[in-house]
């Protein structure tokens, strides 16, 4: 049985949580999120603590622990909203924003445009691009989203990468050896 599903998920006066039917909203002051609770697990709320508990089934054990994490997360992005930070690495490559769409310069013919889900909000600074939100997991895959458009290549390290990601750099193509002589 999982450890980490036994721990108590403390969380601020500020985040309510209501749970209609299978439906748990949590709501705080940067915003809601709404999960889906899986069948035999059972949560009970104290004014300071959130306990999530297991009915006896051997089917829920898998998920007793990944709920609570993703419980968890839900609890701290109501309050701290999540964050990736992606950079842009390349002559001429940049980003700009307009309202809720993300407009990205990156050598290609044409801008490429991403529009941003519910709940997610894009910050452009120079060459740094930020995306956030409440839901930990739709920041995730928003910002693989703009990463997988400009992978960085291995030559030079252009493309959009993580901030902090290291790129592992390959060389050149080896220079002829130094002397050969040429095909006579």
């Amino acid at each position: 049985m999982s450890r980490i599903g036994m721990k108590p998920i403390q969380r601020d006066s500020t985040v309510t949580f209501s749970i209609e039917g299978r439906d748990v909203l949590i709501s705080g002051p940067k915003g809601k999120v709404v999960l889906r609770q899986p069948q035999d697990i059972l949560l009970k709320v104290n004014d300071k603590d959130v306990f999530v508990e297991m009915k006896s089934s051997k089917g829920e054990k898998s998920t007793y622990g990944l709920f609570r994490s993703i419980l968890a997360n839900a609890i701290t992005g109501v309050t701290t909203p999540w964050t990736k930070s992606l950079e842009l690495v390349g002559v001429g490559y940049r980003a700009q924003t307009s309202g809720q769409e993300l407009i990205l310069h990156l050598g290609f013919s044409h801008p490429v445009k991403i529009q941003a889900p519910e709940g997610i909000s894009f910050g452009v600074s120079e060459n740094i691009i930020t995306v956030s939100g409440v839901d930990k997991y739709l920041v995730g895959e928003v910002a693989a989203t703009i990463h997988r458009i400009k992978k960085p290549e291995p030559y030079k390290g252009k493309g959009i990468r993580y901030k902090g990601e290291y790129i592992r750099k390959k060389l050149g193509k080896a220079a002829k050896a130094v002397g050969a002589t040429g095909a006579k």
